[in-house]
């Protein structure tokens, strides 16, 4: 394909900007987030590259010359992808590039809920010495569930590989799915064996509050939870009621559904409640962001791109 105008929207990796000018396409870069700008200047641009940009109707109604949205990242939910799909826009993102980032960081919370390890380290900080309440279970001994088996689900499993755990999967768009590093279960087999949940879910319409008490509520024993998913997968109002119920032995949550988390006034107990709770692991929203996949998103998203628009083009 020829030279394609290409209008870039946040912080990218320069190796974006390298790939796509070896195809003799043009970039503009506007590194501040404004939609309202985007909405002036998108009838311009053949292609839209975007990492937290709300890319909706309206938008996509002025993007009259638009052949592509690339999000460097996993989640679409920004997207309205539908009906991009119904313009002739295809859609692009990148889950591959930060997959590994995410399963590293979710061994890395797993274990500090596990062994105490955020806890007693803030014990110390505050002069108390608790070895025998900071007694830990080992994740050899544990049932890990992995509720998504897609790219950052995957990871995971296979970074717990080296622990000795049992590692159950359920997809419910996937069939066949078992491998080396995790067993095909249902969520039946879940509700009764698992002691870790992990959720590895994009957010849509079937799983926006999916930790609801019709969920957890079949849980055969208590279990940690761990979310590095979307926030509103988990809301923290549902995660304190599981605590209350006796369902949660803790939780540890990368994501949340006002971000960032104190930006906006939420509901003070639930906050209240889980600020206070030491089985209660915060951090935020960086699972997915290190330095390499930084790089490795930007790098997968445009060759997907190039893949598409010039190998394509070739063949055709």
């Amino acid at each position: 394909m020829g030279k394609m105008k290409i209008l870039v929207v946040g912080n990218l990796h320069p190796i974006l900007f390298k790939i796509f000018k070896a195809n003799k396409w043009q970039c503009t870069h506007l590194a501040k987030v404004d939609y309202n700008i985007v909405s002036v200047e998108i009838e311009n641009y053949e292609g839209l590259i975007v990492r937290g940009l709300k890319v909706d109707k309206q938008l996509l109604d002025k993007a009259i010359n638009l052949k592509f949205i690339g999000r460097a990242g996993s989640g679409l939910d920004k997207i309205d992808v539908e009906y991009a799909s119904k313009k002739g826009v295809k859609v692009f993102n990148s889950p591959e590039g930060n997959a590994d980032a995410v399963g590293e960081h979710c061994v890395g919370m797993v274990l500090s809920l596990l062994k105490n390890i955020a806890k007693s380290n803030q014990q110390l900080k505050n002069q108390h010495w608790d070895r025998q309440g900071n007694t830990g279970v080992e994740l050899s001994a544990q049932t890990v569930a992995i509720i998504g088996y897609g790219n950052t689900g995957h990871a995971f499993a296979k970074k717990l590989s080296g622990f000795n755990c049992k590692v159950l999967a359920y997809d419910k768009y996937k069939k066949n799915y078992g491998d080396e590093y995790a067993v095909e279960a249902s969520l039946k087999q879940i509700f009764k064996q698992a002691t870790v949940v992990s959720l590895h879910l994009p957010l849509t319409v079937e799983t926006l509050n999916y930790f609801s008490f019709n969920f957890y509520k079949h849980f055969v024993q208590p279990f940690w939870l761990i979310n590095s998913s979307r926030g509103k997968v988990v809301f923290l109002k549902e995660v304190e009621a599981a605590f209350k119920l006796g369902f949660l032995k803790g939780a540890a949550l990368d994501v949340f559904e006002t971000e960032p988390l104190f930006i906006k006034p939420l509901k003070k107990q639930p906050m209240e409640y889980l600020l206070n709770n030491q089985n209660v692991l915060f951090t935020p929203h960086i699972a997915g962001v290190t330095k390499q996949s930084y790089k490795n998103m930007s790098k997968v998203l445009a060759n997907k791109v190039t893949k598409c628009f010039v190998e394509n083009s070739v063949h055709n």
